[in-house]
């Protein structure tokens, strides 16, 4: 049960770090974007929202497999194996 809380945290935490990255470099890209060609760019608190709950979606499902996985495998058989 440790194995797979800590890989969901983990799953949870490298999701939350990628989406707000990249809301950071599309916030910052949109502005250089807005800057250099002068085109107006609206950006909606709803696509921000439903960009990191996607994310986190993402991450969290392709983060249990391996968690389910390491949660059941004996640790002296896992550590002999790799």
């Amino acid at each position: 049960m440790d194995i797979l809380a800590q890989f969901l945290l983990e799953a949870i935490v490298m999701s939350l770090l990628g989406g707000f990255l990249g809301i950071l470099l599309g916030v910052g890209g949109s502005k250089l974007i807005t800057m250099l060609v002068e085109w107006p760019i609206f950006i909606s608190t709803a696509s921000i929202v439903l960009s990191v709950f996607f994310s986190m979606l993402v991450g969290v499902f392709f983060g249990c497999y391996p968690a389910r996985k390491a949660a059941s495998l004996n640790p002296i058989d896992a550590l002999r194996y790799e």
